[in-house]
Formats: structure tokens, C-alpha cells, sequence
């Protein structure tokens, strides 16, 4: 079966492993979990870049954008350059993640708790 980005994702679940998170989201191309320390990205089998943790004190902002079928959430990284996408296209990179109107409020959720905690 096809998997069509507008139909919603797995955020309705919340990911297993994540238990002492602040915020965890389960989103079309991985998890994001943001604890008090760190910021954990974890990827799909399918996904050309690996799991990573960024320590919070490396985080240097967080930009949503919420998309009118997929939209991203982008940890910016301090000495990583990040991917602005193009006219049309979101950005891809190691820390961007996509998601589908239904995994929206998570990742509104993780920007909150990420602009929280870096003091943005």
C-alpha cells in the first residue's frame, strides 16, 4: 500500500523509548525527541542519514514550518550548515524531519519546548 503524505502519519502514537522525553514525535521520515539536555533524532530505515543526539548546548535554534500538506521541523546546529531548500522544495538535511497535517501539533509541540529551553 501507498503511503500518501496528506493521510496523516504515526503522531497520534506516541514513540516507544522516549519515556523521560519532554516532547517525543513519531514523524514521516523519524522520531524526534526533545529532553532536558538533548535533542535526539532518530531516522527510518529508509532514510539516507543516521540517528543522532545533539547536546541542547549545541542547538542554536529550531525552524517550523507547518506546510499545507507536509511540513518540517529544522534543529539548527551550531558548525552544521543547514539546507534552505529551494522555491519549492522543504529543506533536507541530518536535522529536518517532515511531517503530515496530522503530526503538526507535535512538532509545534518540540519547536515550543526546543525555543523553551535554548532560550529563543
Amino acid at each position: 500500500m501507498v503511503e500518501l503524505p496528506w493521510r496523516g502519519d504515526s503522531s497520534a502514537s506516541a514513540p516507544t523509548g522516549h519515556a523521560d522525553a519532554v516532547v517525543a514525535c513519531s514523524l514521516q521520515d523519524g522520531t524526534l525527541a526533545v529532553y532536558e539536555d538533548r535533542v535526539v533524532i532518530e531516522r527510518v530505515p529508509r532514510s539516507k542519514f543516521s540517528d543522532k543526539t545533539i547536546p541542547l548546548d549545541d542547538v542554536s535554534g529550531v525552524e517550523y514550518e507547518r506546510g499545507v500538506t507536509v511540513g518540517y521541523i529544522q534543529v539548527r546546529q551550531s558548525g552544521v550548515e543547514a539546507d534552505t531548500g529551494g522555491l519549492l522544495s522543504d529543506p533536507v538535511d541530518e536535522n529536518t524531519l517532515h511531517f503530515a497535517r496530522a503530526g503538526r501539533e507535535c512538532a509545534a509541540d518540540a519547536r515550543d519546548a526546543l525555543r523553551e529551553r535554548i532560550g529563543e
